[in-house]
């Protein structure tokens, strides 16, 4: 099996990964089960090397859980500083190119899969650049009306795989190049 970079989310069914407040509360009280199709913690054994946003750093950083993340992480940020999670955690904060900022993280990865964490402009970056291989996501069965965009631009997908996990639909779909 070749690495592949992924996006993993959650989505609400008319598409939005969070509400306009960054709200996921929509989203922590839905059922789903460890074992079940295309679950997190078979997910996340395979992966080596995570990126995700300041917005989403943030939000992870001040949701009151540990980090959780023993492998390297990359922030995209203009910003001058953020704090950095408690322990050892190897975080690298960057304003590089998605396509540098790629490279930096396949080898960092050793032969295992890049996560995009979120949001979803960023894993619209690694689509834009070429490098996004895989869409994961879990509908919940909600709708939020506004909010963060899963996508927020045009990407061709092809669906792979889907089935029911507890309350969600989980798709994986392939980009279409």
């Amino acid at each position: 099996m070749r690495m592949k970079t992924q996006f993993f989310t959650a989505s609400s069914l008319d598409g939005f990964i969070a509400t306009d407040e960054d709200s996921l509360d929509w989203l922590i009280t839905r059922e789903h089960f460890p074992d079940g199709v295309l679950n997190y913690r078979d997910f996340i054994a395979d992966v080596g090397a995570i990126v995700m946003g300041s917005t989403t750093y943030e939000w992870v950083l001040n949701s009151g859980e540990p980090w959780d993340y023993t492998m390297p992480c990359w922030v995209l940020t203009s910003r001058e500083s953020l704090p950095l999670p408690a322990g050892d955690a190897n975080v690298t904060f960057s304003n590089a190119g998605i396509r540098q900022v790629h490279a930096d993280m396949v080898d960092a990865a050793q032969g295992r899969n890049i996560w995009v964490v979120g949001g979803g402009d960023v894993a619209g970056q690694f689509a834009d650049a070429g490098v996004l291989d895989e869409l994961i996501v879990s509908f919940a069965p909600v709708t939020l009306g506004s909010g963060k965009p899963l996508l927020p631009r045009h990407v061709e997908l092809r669906l792979e795989e889907c089935g029911q996990n507890g309350e969600f639909l989980c798709a994986r779909y392939s980009v279409v190049r």
